[in-house]
């Protein structure tokens, strides 16, 4: 898995114009059965890849935090929403709550994460490569190929199998 996380950034960079005109064709006309075979390649590849061994997108990203998000975890950690606020996250350019730094603060070492119950949304849906209408996030979907070896996966196995000529 690591030689494979090394060289994913290189091997997504590579497949990007290819995998945006496959996503463009997909949006243009999906197949009927789209949301049924996604979601046998993303089981397929999350038999294949297991998130411990990896953790790259905790690693390299961060998630957006809701404002449900952080009166759940802040409720967790008995603080008030405006303390985890200023201990954890930080406003992005397009005003959206983010962590102040990655690594995620709370990735162990052990690539456990210590919120895991009640982690964020975009945490609990990442890499949304399950989502109904896969070609409503393609863009996402190819920036993802780049942090996620399963989405990588899963995207090469939906152009072999997903004819889109």
């Amino acid at each position: 898995m690591e030689d494979f996380l090394k060289s994913l950034p290189q091997l997504a960079a590579q497949k990007k114009k290819e995998n945006q005109a496959y996503f463009k064709k997909l949006k243009k006309k999906a197949p009927k059965n789209l949301d049924n075979r996604m979601q046998e390649l993303h089981d397929e590849t999350f038999e294949e890849v297991d998130c411990l061994s990896c953790a790259n997108c905790c690693k390299t990203t961060g998630p957006l935090f809701t404002h449900k998000d952080i009166d759940r975890i802040a409720k967790h950690f008995r603080m008030k929403p405006s303390d985890f606020i200023d201990q954890f996250l930080r406003i992005d350019e397009d005003k959206d709550y983010v962590l102040q730094q990655v690594p995620c603060h709370f990735l162990g070492a052990d690539n456990y994460c210590s919120i895991y119950d009640v982690r964020p949304k975009a945490c609990r849906e990442y890499p949304h490569t399950d989502r109904r209408k896969i070609y409503q996030i393609g863009n996402l979907t190819v920036k993802n190929t780049a942090i996620c070896p399963a989405t990588y996966k899963i995207v090469e196995k939906m152009k072999a199998s997903i004819s889109m000529n």
